[in-house]
């Protein structure tokens, strides 16, 4: 059997003695797409953002490709985290930056390549989501899709191992979600592996292999995602599903 790309065992996460995430334990295959769905506050959020350690969790394990992430080494969690790209549902755009600037950024200064091979990747990397004609703009001069186009090339440049979105349209009016999420198509078309915690439930139906229904921290379904969205089992699912559909 293949080993999983992610690996969660165990992740628990309190703030100020409130338990957010209560022993969330899961694995994901290569290509798979991982939807994350349930009620909010439930701690999807705080889920991806232990996956990378932005969040530290308070116990248990995450795995990238077999290997364990800890802050104990700085170098060594950077050089993981580089295989994880991430895009928030802010775009977090440095906006005196062109679009070019913003997604070669990361190449010049963590992969320290030199800047006209970064700027090349940048390039091509924008031209895959749709923004050949964008590379010199400047934030405030794109649109609310264009800009979470380059957040999202800014995570592909990378060439990752694993995409996490969070969200990723829901700063976004419904012009421009329809883009953003073509874009997210896109990358699961070429064989990403992602977990995506999204609203957007057209999305999840047609991209989605799996689906984590988790609420009040705990995993209450995880299921083929056509399984869950046409037969939730436990009650909480299917209110949720109802009162989404």
């Amino acid at each position: 059997m293949l080993r999983p790309v992610l690996s969660l065992a165990n992740i628990c996460k309190s703030f100020g003695g409130q338990p957010i995430l209560r022993g969330i334990s899961f694995d994901v295959p290569s290509g798979q797409v991982l939807a994350v769905i349930g009620p909010s506050g439930g701690g999807k959020s705080t889920l991806l953002r232990c996956i990378n350690l932005l969040e530290a969790p308070d116990e248990g394990i995450v795995k990238l490709d077999g290997e364990t992430l800890t802050r104990d080494s700085a170098a060594r969690l950077a050089e993981l985290r580089s295989r994880i790209g991430m895009v928030f549902q802010l775009f977090n755009l440095f906006p005196h930056l062109t679009a070019r600037q913003n997604v070669s950024l990361a190449l010049k200064y963590a992969l320290k390549l030199k800047g006209d091979e970064a700027d090349a990747r940048a390039e091509q990397t924008l031209a895959r989501v749709g923004l050949a004609h964008k590379i010199d703009a400047y934030p405030r001069h794109l649109s609310g899709g264009q800009q979470q186009r380059v957040a999202i090339a800014r995570a592909l440049v990378m060439r990752p191992r694993l995409m996490l979105f969070d969200e990723p349209t829901s700063a976004l009016d419904a012009e421009m979600v329809a883009e953003v999420l073509q874009v997210m198509r896109d990358v699961v078309a070429e064989g990403m592996t992602m977990v995506v915690v999204s609203h957007e439930m057209r999305f999840v139906r047609s991209a989605a292999d799996r689906i984590l229904f988790i609420a009040e921290g705990e995993v209450v379904e995880d299921r083929p995602a056509r399984e869950f969205l046409d037969d939730p089992v436990e009650e909480r699912s299917r209110r949720f599903v109802a009162a989404i559909e």
